[in-house]
């Protein structure tokens, strides 16, 4: 994975489903692309927004982080 882009926070909030077409959501410093799934139409899945580091909020969700296997990891993220 250390072969991937890096992105910074502004850039990872620009891919919100919004302000571009694409939408990522970061867990433990990786991008994944999940534009294609029904559950993050618009950037919104639940209570938690795209664009957005989302590995806290893990903590809160009824599924565990092996959830994000099935995307595909676009990038790191940088500071």
């Amino acid at each position: 994975m250390s072969d991937l882009p890096v992105y910074t926070k502004s850039q990872l909030a620009l891919r919100n489903g919004q302000d571009k077409p694409q939408i990522w959501v970061a867990l433990n410093g990786i991008i994944y692309d999940v534009t294609e799934s029904r559950l993050w139409r618009n950037g919104k899945h639940y209570e938690h927004w795209a664009g957005q580091d989302l590995t806290e909020e893990l903590a809160d969700a009824p599924h565990s982080e092996t959830v994000f296997e099935k995307f595909v990891a676009v990038g790191r993220l940088g500071f």
